[in-house]
Order: C-alpha cells, then sequence, then structure tokens
C-alpha cells in the first residue's frame, strides 16, 4: 500500500472512485452507439428519402433505389409540375399558410404576453378560475372545439374568411401559460415595484420594465405560435370551403386526392405525380425549418427562462 492510499481525503471524506474504466466503458459506448444508429434509422432515413425523391421521375421513384440520388432534369420537371397544378395554386396556399400564420402570431404575441403577465404579477376577483379555466382548455385537443368555433363564426358570417383561421388561433392558452410560468419566476417584483415607485402605471411598468425582460419567452411563444398555426389542418379544412383560401396543408390533401399512387380512381394520367407530392410536402416544410435556424439562439434563451428564480 502506498502513501497516497494512506493519506487522508481532504475535509475527512473518502475519495471520489475512478472513472469507469474496461468492460463498463466498452458497454456504454455499444450502448450510445446503438442509440444513435436507431434514432438515424427512425428520424433520418425518412427525411433523407424525401430529399432525394423528389429528384427523381415517377418511373425512378417506383423501381429504382430508395436512397439513390435522382438529377437535376428531373427535379426541375417536378418544379414546373408542381408549379402548374391547377394554375399554380400552390403558391396561393403558401401564401395563405403565411398570412394566417404572421396574423395569428401578432394577435397572440397581443393577447398572451400581457394576459400572462396580468395573472403572473396582479391581483383582481377571478384570477386563479382565470388561470384554472386556461389550464383546463389548454388541456382540451383543438379538434373537440372545431365543431362549437364554427357554430359561433357561422352566426356572425365569417366563415371562409380569413378571421375564421385567424382568430380562433390568436387566442393560445399555452403562450399565456408560458409568460405566467416566467413572470412568476424571473422579473423580479422589487424592480416592478421600484418602477411603480418612480411614477409608472400599470401599463407602463408592463411596456418599459417587464417587456424588454420578457424577450426570452416573447420568442418561444411566437415559435410555437407560428408552428401551430403553420401545422394546422382541421380548422382550415372545417372553416374554409373554397379551395382558393386553403393552407398549405389543407392543399396537400387536394394533391394527394389527384395522386393515383393514393387515388387509384384518378387513373394513371393523373395531374399530380409522387415525386411532385413530395417536393410539395418539402416546400410545406421549409418555413417552419427556416424560422427555426434563424430563431434557435432565442428559442434556446426562452426555453431556460424561468429554470431559476432570481
Amino acid at each position: 500500500m502506498t502513501l497516497t492510499e494512506l493519506r487522508p481525503s481532504p475535509l475527512g471524506r473518502r475519495a471520489a472512485p475512478p472513472p469507469p474504466t474496461g468492460i463498463a466503458t466498452r458497454v456504454a459506448r455499444v450502448l450510445v452507439a446503438v442509440f444513435l444508429l436507431a434514432f438515424a434509422l427512425f428520424f433520418v432515413v425518412p427525411m433523407l428519402w424525401l430529399l432525394l425523391a423528389s429528384t427523381k421521375s415517377p418511373a425512378d421513384l417506383i423501381h429504382g433505389n430508395a436512397l439513390s440520388p435522382g438529377s437535376l432534369g428531373s427535379l426541375l420537371t417536378n418544379w414546373r409540375h408542381l408549379m402548374s397544378f391547377q394554375d399554380g395554386a400552390v403558391l396561393d396556399w403558401l401564401g395563405n399558410s403565411v398570412m394566417y400564420a404572421a396574423l395569428s402570431v401578432a394577435l397572440t404575441l397581443l393577447v398572451s404576453v400581457p394576459a400572462g403577465y396580468a395573472m403572473a404579477l396582479m391581483r383582481f376577483t377571478g384570477r386563479r378560475l382565470l388561470l384554472i379555466v386556461t389550464l383546463v382548455v389548454m388541456l382540451m385537443p383543438g379538434t373537440a372545439l372545431v365543431l362549437p368555433i364554427f357554430l359561433e363564426l357561422s352566426y356572425v358570417g365569417l366563415v371562409n374568411q380569413a378571421a375564421s383561421v385567424v382568430l380562433p388561433m390568436s387566442f393560445f392558452p399555452f403562450g399565456v401559460y408560458l409568460t405566467y410560468i416566467y413572470f412568476s419566476t424571473s422579473v423580479p417584483g422589487e424592480l416592478l415595484d421600484a418602477a411603480r415607485l418612480d411614477g409608472c402605471g400599470e401599463s407602463a411598468t408592463f411596456v418599459r420594465v417587464a417587456l424588454p425582460l420578457a424577450k426570452p419567452v416573447v420568442a418561444l411563444v411566437a415559435f410555437f405560435s407560428f408552428v401551430t398555426n403553420w401545422n394546422n389542418f382541421f380548422l382550415p379544412y372545417v372553416m374554409l370551403p373554397d379551395s382558393d383560401n386553403y393552407p398549405m396543408q389543407v392543399g396537400l390533401t387536394q394533391m394527394l386526392a389527384a395522386t393515383p399512387a393514393f387515388n387509384p380512381v384518378v387513373g394513371a394520367n393523373a395531374e399530380v405525380q409522387p415525386p411532385e407530392l413530395v417536393l410539395a410536402t418539402l416546400l410545406s416544410i421549409a418555413p417552419v425549418l427556416l424560422v427555426f435556424l434563424f430563431s434557435q439562439r432565442f428559442l434556446v434563451a426562452g426555453l431556460t427562462a424561468g429554470a431559476t428564480k432570481g
């Protein structure tokens, strides 16, 4: 036994055991490798197939290797056919999706952030009941509310209007709850009290003090609202009987119905072929991916906001 082994550890406590070596380390590395491989097979391979399928002709997609690349010429041909579908309806649907999502995000921020601030830092009658109702609505599936919302909007004559999609999605309970948690845990009450002592009213305190501190959670609410609105299918499908007003997600169903691989009734000479449908799917994913890439720094800040108090 050496002198180092006999020497007591600092503060009289036993020294930490050495890191695992040998078989334990190799087993851990194998398990990590298996997990990463399973992750790649489950998520990465389908996305890779989508990217490659858009570059192939219909015959190559069916008879060729699933993960073999196509050609630039086939990609351009698929793009031309996609843009000619119903006289360029795809671009109209894409523009409608952008408009619906942008308006809904703007209204969501105008409603959710002040509501979360009020429920977190103000005291008023019915505050607890309002918070409970917000949580209950947040937990309810959105499809369960579509029918009553349709009846309400039909009564006031807003069906088949942009407002029938924008207004219901602008009241975002999850956004209210996120801002409630943030203002409850990450904004010092002493700072707001100091602003009130300096003569700021409640509105000025919110705009000048609380809102600048809440930029991370505002970005997080905006991102979640955008993704929810962009991927929303059932509400626009019910509210918009006119295809000219469809968003991209609903328009994809029309393309799906015109693709012979999914609807044999249309015949082999259908207006849409599978590679064009794949290209339309990638086009519907691209805006969300771009928003995520350009806002990920704010998203990380928003996700960690409220993790510690003070």
